[in-house]
């Protein structure tokens, strides 16, 4: 092989392997076993919710697309029915999306919703959570935090029908240990 070559196939492997590094450090999920992110966001009536406010609670933090959409709806809506079989459990919920505190009002008043969701507009949040798609939106995940403020359940592109029933079925058990 003659140096020219060697010299180009050299080169673009390894701008292939930075931009691969590069993906993949923009996006990294916090892992089950870490320390949950911390959170200070606002909420839909515009008091700031902390993370480290729900200690000695379970978390269900879920990150969502957009306020007032089908999915979103679906999925918020289902948390809501559920609600009581989470406070059961000494849990909380809380929704996270780039959409502002007015929007969240907005579609806690349209949709009957009484848990916090938060407006991470400037999208630290959710980029900290590995959760800003390319689009700009939060993709749908999930981080189910312990009391002690550890991740111990990761949910990725989850389905709005059936995700509450999933997050309770992990939770019971998770909770039976």
């Amino acid at each position: 092989m003659n140096l020219y070559l060697f010299a180009r196939l050299f080169t673009l492997t390894v701008l292939c392997v930075g931009f691969a590094f590069s993906l993949a450090a923009a996006g990294d999920l916090p892992q089950v076993g870490q320390k949950a992110p911390s959170v200070t966001l606002p909420s839909q009536d515009g008091s700031k919710v902390s993370l480290k406010d729900f200690r000695g609670k379970w978390v269900v933090l879920y990150f969502y697309p957009k306020d007032n959409t089908p999915g979103c709806t679906i999925e918020a809506h289902n948390f809501q029915r559920d609600l009581a079989k989470y406070q059961e459990r000494n849990a909380v919920i809380l929704g996270v999306s780039v959409d502002s505190s007015e929007s969240h009002q907005d579609f806690c008043t349209k949709q009957s919703l009484t848990f916090k969701l938060l407006a991470d507009t400037e999208k630290k949040v959710v980029a900290e959570y590995g959760s800003l798609s390319d689009r700009g939106f939060a993709s749908r995940n999930t981080f189910l935090i312990d009391p002690k403020g550890k991740i111990v359940k990761v949910w990725t592109g989850v389905k709005p029908q059936e995700h509450s029933d999933d997050v309770l079925a992990t939770l019971s058990e998770l909770q039976k240990n």
